[in-house]
């Protein structure tokens, strides 16, 4: 490793940092002096780079994928940032290395369909985990079609084990064209939690894809409030989860079959679950917090399964709901898609804010759902929300940009604390 590479890079870092640039600034400079220093780096980690993708879930299942790694007793490397371009995974590794080291054993890469591509040209994963394929800023991806091959791309670039989602037909299909040296590895869902799952073809009325009908490496099996049950190499399991949403007690089964294919299965599976009842949500995504002791949870929603998944499993008639939805590029410019969810459901909604309140405003008001207020200013809304009942505990669904515009106003507030 060109110890010049990085110095350059720590010293264009220390530069970035105080004038308060961006994070990712570091990571181009030592990409246009030295373009074979992200592969030297991850090539010398004994268990090689692991890579999340696909269209739901990747920064969850990618924390999930960490922590039971280290609970293993790996030390895990992972873009804890988010960024998807090689250009921030430098920045990254620049700001874990201790002097010229970079003591780590696996790197876990959360990566947009998009960029995971272009990444595994570069760098060749030994593991991929592909969550599943739903429609999702089609401004930018197009057609599922379209995300589905830049998908299979990131599978048949793995050169050791891939994890599918036995439910996703357009995931479980992947398997037919990878070559036999590559390891495939299912994960699933009982056939009664079917409900909890509602797809795009089911919501136009068209019929069912087949899905696949092999038997998964690990399958959730139920869930009855908090209490979890797992399948995992056909013996059953249950564990309590502070992380809500159906979706993402699912995703964590595709978290415990990635971690099994990497460990070879030499895992202390009682110690993997007892993680899991520990993890809390990622940043905004499921994420509770207290304001004077009252909770607020923050639910990100990005397209119509999604939030037809979140409504199903996570929302609360008890509690009072916010719905914040911006159309900034790292949302989708296209909202179209909010006329493929099923808001009949909600109770009422106190307030709609956001760029796109008043599109989110009378898609409401088509599904005969009551709204008090609409704020386009997201500040001005989350004062009046927060003053609404104050004693009643408060959910808010909202879209990226307007979920990180939030989480900074909530975290200026006095008595706020994430929830244990």
């Amino acid at each position: 490793m060109k110890k010049t590479t990085i110095i350059l890079g720590k010293l264009v870092r220390a530069a970035s940092r105080l004038r308060g640039g961006g994070s990712a600034l570091p990571g181009l400079v030592v990409e246009k002096v030295d373009p074979s220093f992200l592969s030297e780096v991850l090539s010398r980690l004994p268990f090689g780079v692991a890579v999340v993708s696909g269209t739901n879930g990747k920064t969850t299942t990618t924390k999930m994928v960490t922590e039971l790694l280290e609970s293993q007793g790996l030390r895990v490397f992972t873009n804890r940032t988010g960024s998807n371009f090689t250009r921030g995974v430098i920045s990254a590794i620049l700001g874990e290395m201790r002097g010229f080291k970079f003591n780590f054993d696996i790197a876990v890469l959360e990566l947009d369909e998009a960029h995971a591509v272009r990444f595994v040209k570069q760098i060749k994963p030994k593991y991929a985990l592909l969550l599943n394929v739903f429609r999702d800023q089609l401004d930018r991806f197009g057609e599922i079609d379209k995300t589905a091959k830049l998908l299979t791309e990131v599978a048949k670039n793995t050169t050791s084990a891939v994890i599918l989602n036995k439910e996703d037909p357009l995931i479980a299909a992947i398997a037919c064209s990878l070559p036999r040296a590559v390891k495939v590895k299912f994960f699933g869902y009982s056939q009664k939690l079917s409900k909890y799952f509602p797809n795009d073809d089911e919501l136009l009325g068209k019929a069912k894809l087949k899905k696949s009908v092999v038997k998964p490496e690990v399958e959730l099996t139920d869930f009855n409030d908090q209490k979890v049950f797992y399948s995992i190499e056909h013996k059953s399991y249950s564990t309590s989860m502070k992380i809500t949403g159906a979706h993402n007690l699912f995703n964590a089964a595709g978290a415990l079959a990635l971690t099994q294919a990497i460990l070879s299965k030499k895992t202390d599976i009682e110690k993997l679950l007892k993680t899991l009842s520990q993890m809390q949500a990622a940043f905004g995504r499921g994420e509770v917090l207290l304001i004077d002791g009252k909770k607020i949870e923050l639910i990100l929603v990005k397209n119509p399964s999604g939030f037809r998944l979140s409504l199903l499993s996570q929302y609360s008639r008890d509690a009072d709901t916010m719905i914040a939805i911006n159309d900034q590029y790292a949302d989708g410019r296209d909202m179209s898609w909010l006329w493929d969810v099923d808001f009949s459901k909600l109770k009422s909604v106190e307030v709609v804010t956001g760029i796109r309140a008043y599109d989110m405003a009378l898609r409401l008001k088509y599904d005969d759902v009551e709204f008090t207020d609409v704020e386009t200013d997201v500040n001005k809304a989350l004062g009046k929300f927060l003053s609404h009942d104050p004693n009643k505990p408060k959910q808010i669904f909202c879209t990226y940009t307007a979920m990180l515009q939030i989480r900074k106003l909530l975290s200026k507030l006095d008595k706020v604390e994430r929830a244990l």
